[in-house]
């Protein structure tokens, strides 16, 4: 089957990428930059790059833009997969964007309702925080000495598990509907700083800080993770952080 992966090069969509062309699939990886660029917030060369794909696979992300990206770019996106022929659209998203009211989540809310309206068959598979994204975070910050633990519960993911899920989900029927993808283990952002200490010998004073309003409650409450997801991964935090220090 012919695939094409929106944001094949970032931290999600090279796994899927890798994954979907190990079961023989042809992909086809869209960016910024390579053999098929595009451009979600003008819709240059989605045309071309979508002619002959059964599925695409929408793992794009924006921190500046997000809302052209995201939104406005589903919308382009949709719109050429319907004059190529795509038969499902799969969209990554995160888990409980839908219950926290802070801006990239309301743009992944807006997205998925993007998506939900538009006339190709969809899968939207939300997945939990990767352990890539904790790890990043925690060393970003950690040459100040400092790591932040908000009172938060996490459930992070190991990205590789993720695109294990969304392979199979692409590979199958739309479902018209959401499919879960989350971690093995519910912890605080406490005692996942503390693991990433442990692993990589970094010395650095745990920073509680406040997280006030409904964004905080909720957050506590656990609302970026899943009870009972369709798909939970194998790997933890920690065991994941030591396979890469050993690599």
């Amino acid at each position: 089957m012919r695939i094409a992966v929106v944001g094949g090069k970032g931290t999600l969509g090279r796994y899927v990428c890798a994954e979907l062309a190990r079961r023989g699939h042809d992909v086809r990886v869209l960016s910024r930059s390579g053999e098929y660029r595009v451009d979600l917030t003008t819709g240059q060369g989605l045309g071309a790059a979508l002619e002959g794909c059964a599925a695409v696979v929408d793992a794009s992300n924006a921190m500046r833009g997000a809302s052209q990206v995201l939104v406005e770019g589903s919308k382009r996106l949709l719109t050429a997969g319907a004059a190529a022929g795509v038969a499902h659209h799969v969209c990554v998203s995160i888990v409980g964007c839908d219950r926290v009211p802070m801006g990239y989540y309301r743009i992944k809310t807006a997205q998925e309702h993007v998506v939900e309206h538009g006339t190709v068959p969809w899968t939207i598979v939300r997945a939990t925080q990767f352990h890539e994204l904790a790890a990043a975070a925690f060393g970003a910050v950690a040459k100040y000495r400092v790591l932040p633990a908000p009172r938060i519960r996490l459930q992070t993911v190991a990205a590789a598990e993720v695109a294990e899920a969304v392979a199979d989900v692409t590979e199958g029927p739309a479902r018209r509907g959401r499919f879960q993808v989350a971690g093995p283990q519910v912890c605080t952002a406490a005692e996942l700083a503390r693991a990433w200490q442990r692993v990589t010998g970094r010395s650095a004073v745990l920073l509680p800080l406040p997280l006030p309003g409904r964004t905080g409650r909720e957050l506590r409450r656990g609302a970026l993770t899943a009870s009972h997801p369709d798909v939970r991964g194998r790997i933890l935090f920690e065991d994941w952080l030591a396979a890469r220090k050993q690599d």
